[in-house]
């Protein structure tokens, strides 16, 4: 199922070979010294010395990388199991999850899917996230939640319309720390706040950007 969904794109991919606890594949999300690493040189490729900025959009590229392989699998029938979750990366290279032990959970529906994937990701990864990043960058609740329904909203802008996807996502939105970061019009997701991208030089504002409307 993971090579099935991670046909649909770089940030669909879960790596399973080769994936072992070593100093290379840290435990997600590992220490602040990695991540604050990966922060300062991510800031230098934007061409910010704003560390929140880099931060920010850090977060958001990680939990893209953990929503998306989880919701498209999910509404195949299979959650897989994040619990090992590990990451690789170093500055100047790109960013790469992975999992030693490859399990998981068959289920029969949005409803079921959700009961899983909801607490695993936000309680079990992107809640130790964001501990870890306030290390070393002050990042407001509403930031880091708004970026995290961003990445999982924008999930589903990769591969072709697919209704069960699109379910799964919309019940996580309803809850709970991401219910009221954003709203679907006709433009598509909008957010009620901003990533801080257009901070960047040069870089504008995000097609959800809450700051458009």
């Amino acid at each position: 199922m993971l090579e099935r969904v991670a046909e649909l794109g770089p940030y669909f991919e879960l790596a399973t070979e080769d994936v072992s606890g070593d100093a290379v594949w840290r435990a997600f999300p590992g220490g602040v010294g990695p991540l604050r690493e990966i922060a300062r040189d991510h800031a230098g490729r934007l061409g910010t010395d704003e560390t929140r900025v880099a931060a920010s959009l850090l977060f958001q590229g990680l939990a893209a990388r953990i929503w998306s392989p989880v919701v498209a699998a999910g509404s195949l029938g299979v959650v897989p199991d994040l619990s090992g979750l590990r990451w690789r990366g170093a500055p100047g290279e790109p960013i790469m999850l992975g999992l030693a032990d490859v399990r998981g959970w068959r289920v029969a529906g949005v409803a079921e899917a959700v009961e899983i994937v909801h607490p695993m990701v936000v309680d079990g990864l992107l809640r130790p996230l964001r501990e870890a990043m306030l290390g070393f960058v002050k990042l407001a609740d509403g930031l880091v939640w708004g970026n995290a329904a961003s990445a999982l909203a924008g999930s589903l802008n990769v591969g072709g319309a697919d209704p069960g996807r699109a379910a799964i996502v919309r019940a996580l939105l309803a809850r709970e720390p991401l219910a009221g970061a954003g709203s679907f019009g006709s433009r598509g997701f909008v957010r009620n706040n901003c990533c801080l991208y257009y901070r960047v030089p040069g870089g504008g504002m995000c097609g959800d950007c809450g700051l458009v409307r």
